[in-house]
């Protein structure tokens, strides 16, 4: 007699791929992805948005349980499919919102194709072949930035806070030699600029030095370091016998795209080893998630211009290149394809100038018995993930190989021009100031005001005298109801899907600087999309004025 189970059994086997070709089976499971896609493409329509956006019952959520019996196929992919109503689209000509682009084609393949067959990249036993398209991949990327790929190493982790957690590591274990054993028993500080990415508190914070330990340094008005006052406070902090764990160099902020002088930062350090005799070299981090892809720019033919840039975009193209260019001085660099790589998350790749500074977190054979008996390449002996899927990796490198350097000046070129447009309209009208006018970069900063108000002197008050603090309390007021109304009827398919920032910067006095933001990561933006943005913005002012 058959035991009850296995009459179950079969079902069940039927909703996994099949391992042996099964054209019938295959067939189905083709068909089934078909689905989930048609099934989608009828959330679309001219909104930026999937379906209809309805408020989310969190309390009815928590009582989901586990039923007794299971769904088909079928059933579960529509009910999949309900949870994307409401997504933001990030292709659409209509959606610049913050830092999320639609991911290629081919990036999807790659994804798909590692989710199938579940390779585990921390052994290449698990990984194989998977294990050689990371290393292509630390090679192309160590190339494209300027480091000798025969001597970089990298390896591909959870997100860009993944990648800065590596680069302030080692910096770690370079400052306090075993810390990955005995622990931190002493002063350890990580140095990084106001406008760097707040993740800095949550590494600091995870690495066991805590959030206090963050030393934020100033910067100007582009929003790059004061290499000045980071050499008073670095040597401030050398003179009471402290150490240096690390220094986060940013390069392309979410928030403003500012650019560190990384060069002069270098050379700072450089100095302080020197004036100091420290032991160690602080160890100076990258976090280049988003500025990384500007580096296919360091070839250019900037005096030609074959791929025919307008002067404002190309003059923004080889601003950034001038900072871009000097990435090779870091000690390591963290990259985001899921960012301007238009890969889907997750795919972050942290690179190391010297590899070998990777065994300063190796760990020993016999703390992981059960594992890496064989084989040449183990990441997993020094990776805080045991488990990395490939899907990052795959789709990455489908957009590398897709794109090539030419296809990534294309994308990139045209965000840039597209930005640099959005700019040339607000300029133009007395009611929008740009707060980032002189910003190389895919993304716009901008404030609105009402009738009356001189913008081409507010900004200016309101950021350094201190009799204007009611005055910027009540505008940033004013740009929260603006970005409220656009957002509105960007749900309702009128207009374009921005974002908010609640500090783009703070005053001299104190006080932030509340800014509209428009975040450029789609190809399909174009003219029209530029120009919708200006008119719901003005729009906005007439609405909340009357």
């Amino acid at each position: 007699m058959t035991a009850p189970y296995r009459d179950l059994l079969a079902g069940i086997r039927n909703s996994f791929p099949q391992p042996i070709s099964n054209r019938v089976h295959d067939s189905y499971f083709v068909h089934s992805v078909m689905r989930a896609m048609d099934a989608v493409d009828t959330l679309k329509s001219e909104r930026p948005i999937l379906g209809q956006r309805t408020p989310l019952d969190y309390a009815k959520a928590r009582e989901a349980s586990l039923s007794d019996s299971g769904m088909s196929v079928e059933e579960v992919t529509a009910e999949l499919v309900s949870y994307c109503s409401g997504l933001t689209i990030p292709g659409h000509p209509h959606t610049q919102q913050n830092v999320i682009p639609p991911p290629t084609i081919s990036s999807l393949i790659g994804v798909l194709l590692a989710s199938l067959y579940n390779p585990n990249l921390g052994w290449d036993e698990y990984s194989h072949r998977l294990a050689l398209a990371e290393v292509e991949m630390v090679a192309m990327t160590a190339r494209l930035v300027g480091y000798e790929p025969d001597r970089a190493g990298g390896v591909f982790t959870f997100g860009g806070t993944g990648t800065t957690l590596y680069g302030a590591k080692i910096g770690l274990e370079k400052a306090i030699p075993g810390a990955m054993t005995s622990g931190v028993r002493e002063e350890a500080v990580i140095f990084a600029s106001e406008s760097s990415h707040y993740c800095r508190y949550n590494i600091a914070g995870w690495l066991g030095l805590g959030a206090n330990s963050v030393i934020t340094v100033s910067t100007d008005s582009r929003n790059a370091m004061n290499v000045e006052a980071f050499r008073e406070q670095a040597r401030g902090v050398l003179q009471r016998g402290g150490k240096i764990a690390a220094i986060i160099v940013t390069m392309g902020t979410t928030d403003a795209f500012g650019l560190d002088d990384l060069a002069a930062i270098v050379a700072v350090r450089d100095e302080l080893v020197e004036e100091f005799q420290l032991p160690y070299q602080p160890h100076v981090h990258a976090d280049a998630v988003i500025g990384w892809a500007w580096s296919v720019f360091n070839d250019y033919d900037f005096e030609h211009n074959p791929l025919g840039f307008r002067p404002r975009t190309l003059r923004a193209l080889a601003g950034a290149r001038l900072a871009i260019h000097g990435l090779s001085l870091a000690d390591s660099v963290g990259i985001d394809f899921h960012k301007s790589g238009f890969a889907p998350y997750i795919s972050s790749l942290v690179l190391f100038k010297d590899r070998d500074d990777l065994d300063l977190i190796h760990r020993p054979q016999e703390q992981m018995p059960y594992l890496y008996q064989f084989g040449t390449h183990r990441p997993g002996m020094y990776t805080v993930e045991t488990s990395r899927a490939g899907g990052g990796i795959l789709a990455a490198l489908a957009n590398m190989k897709l794109f090539g350097k030419q296809g990534l000046q294309v994308i990139i070129g045209h965000i840039v021009e597209m930005s640099q447009l959005l700019r040339e309209h607000l300029e133009g009208n007395d009611s929008t100031t740009v707060l980032n006018r002189d910003n190389f970069g895919p993304v716009t900063l901008f404030r609105v005001y009402p009738r009356g108000i001189d913008t081409f002197r507010i900004k200016e008050k309101e950021s350094s005298d201190v009799a204007y603090r009611e005055t910027l309390q009540s505008h940033n007021e004013y740009n929260r109801k603006v970005f409220q109304y656009v957002h509105q009827e960007a749900m309702e398919g009128r207009g374009a899907v921005l974002s908010l920032t609640d500090c783009y910067r703070t005053s001299d006095y104190g006080e932030p600087i509340v800014a509209l933001k428009s975040f450029i990561l789609s190809p399909f933006v174009d003219e029209e999309g530029i120009e919708v943005i200006v008119q719901k913005v003005l729009e906005a002012r007439n609405r909340i004025e009357g």
